[in-house]
Parts: C-alpha cells; sequence; structure tokens
C-alpha cells in the first residue's frame, strides 16, 4: 500500500512562527493604543499572559477556537476599560483582523517551496494545524489541496478529528498517509494512533520525550523528500509498524 497523500503540521513544521506572532502582537497593541486607549497600556508581557488565561478558564468551549478566543479577550479587554458592548465588539474584529493579518506574513524555511514543489509532482498536499494560520494565506498556497484548523472542527490534534477528515477529503486509508509535524504529542502521537506514518521535523535537535516514536525524524526539511521516499518504499507491506 503505497503513500498517496502528505499532510503538514504549519508553526515551526512549515516556518518559524515566533516573529511573526511578536509582530501580530505588536501591531494589535499599537492599534488598541491608537483607537482604545486604556484597555492595554496596563498589560506587559507577564500580565497580559495572565489575563489571557482568565479568559481561558471562563470559556471552556474556546478551547479549539484559537481566533474567538483572542476575540474574547479583546472583547474583554475593552469592557474593561469601559467602552460600550458595541465599540467594544467592533474593536475587537477590527483589532484581531490587524493580529491576523501580521500573523499571515509568515517566513518559509529556505527549502520549503522547493521540497514543498517536488512532494507535490508524487503526492497530494494537505494542511493540519491547531492554530489559525491559513495556508492559503501563504507563499505556500499552490501546493497544497486541502487544510483543516481546529477550529473548524471543534477538535485539536492529538483529537483524531483532523487525521479523519484529511482521510475522508483525500479518499485514502491512513496507512497511505505521512503526516509531518514538529510536536511529539499532537503530530506524531496523534498521527501514529490512527494509523498514519509520521515524521517529526525536529529542528532544535532536541531529544525524544519518550513513547513511540516517529517513523522517520529530521531537522531539516531538505531532508523530507528522501524521507518520504523511503516510508514510500517501505509501505508497500501495509500499516506502520
Amino acid at each position: 500500500m503505497a503513500i498517496k497523500v502528505v499532510t503538514f503540521d504549519l508553526d515551526n513544521t512549515l516556518w518559524d512562527v515566533e516573529p511573526a506572532l511578536l509582530r501580530a502582537e505588536e501591531a494589535q497593541r499599537q492599534w488598541l493604543l491608537r483607537y482604545r486607549p486604556g484597555s492595554v497600556e496596563q498589560y506587559d508581557h507577564d500580565s497580559l499572559w495572565e489575563f489571557k488565561k482568565t479568559v481561558w478558564k471562563r470559556h471552556p468551549e474556546l478551547l479549539h477556537k484559537v481566533s474567538a478566543m483572542r476575540k474574547q479577550m479583546l472583547l474583554e479587554m475593552q469592557l474593561a476599560a469601559g467602552y460600550s458592548e458595541r465599540d467594544a465588539r467592533a474593536g475587537a474584529e477590527q483589532a484581531f483582523a490587524v493580529f491576523l493579518r501580521e500573523r499571515h506574513q509568515v517566513q518559509l524555511y529556505e527549502e520549503a517551496l522547493e521540497v514543498l514543489e517536488e512532494l507535490a509532482r508524487d503526492f497530494t498536499l494537505g494542511a493540519l494545524t491547531n492554530g489559525n494560520a491559513d495556508i492559503y494565506k501563504t507563499d505556500a498556497a499552490e501546493y497544497f489541496d486541502f487544510a483543516f484548523l481546529a477550529e473548524d472542527l471543534g477538535a485539536s490534534k492529538p483529537a483524531p478529528d483532523m487525521f479523519h477528515a484529511a482521510m475522508k477529503t483525500s479518499g485514502v486509508q491512513a496507512a497511505e498517509i505521512v503526516h509531518v509535524g514538529d510536536n511529539p504529542e499532537h503530530d506524531i502521537r496523534g498521527a501514529r494512533e490512527v494509523g498514519m506514518y509520521t515524521v517529526w521535523m525536529n529542528s532544535p535537535r532536541g531529544p525524544w520525550p519518550g513513547g513511540p516514536r516517529a517513523h522517520r525524524e529530521i531537522s531539516n526539511l531538505r531532508d523530507l523528500t528522501a524521507a518520504v521516499g523511503s516510508i514510500h518504499v517501505a509501505a508497500g507491506g501495509g500499516r506502520p509498524k
């Protein structure tokens, strides 16, 4: 049973997400300072993080909806500063739009587009992310056939929902898919448990945290084509072992 589909996590798999998130947070802050004065000045990095955690605790229904959770945080910050419900809701939408626009200004790893182009010649490519990055708003858009976000499905990896969605959309069995991701728990364990092959993108070259290992491990995307190719050859024997 040969490999037919390769699915990717996005943040820290195809790009380093930290620079984009820092810029997005700052753009959001500058918008609030200009258009909603009094809503953000009292927060430094640590106190803002603590405030976010209180929002998460009060709204467990938004656990897998990172965009809705951020909007709720923005709403509550403005309400606490004395803005009307109407102005706070409008401000939350506008501040989030500023954040999201900058969040998508990601810099793909240098070798990413070349590797994706190579893989797209032989495999269907899909994106599976717990975050709110839209692959179709990046330079890699043309190589992807489908994409799923946790907030759209109401479940985050390692839950099986996104992996099952990938199987249903592509029309293949789990053992015909290789999932590539940086998170041992969300990506590797989640994909393995539904029967997919896995490649661990270990850019920091950290130690494996324990449990069943990925079928292949790479530290640079340049090695991904060979890793998928070797799995493709081995997959003739059926399900992953």
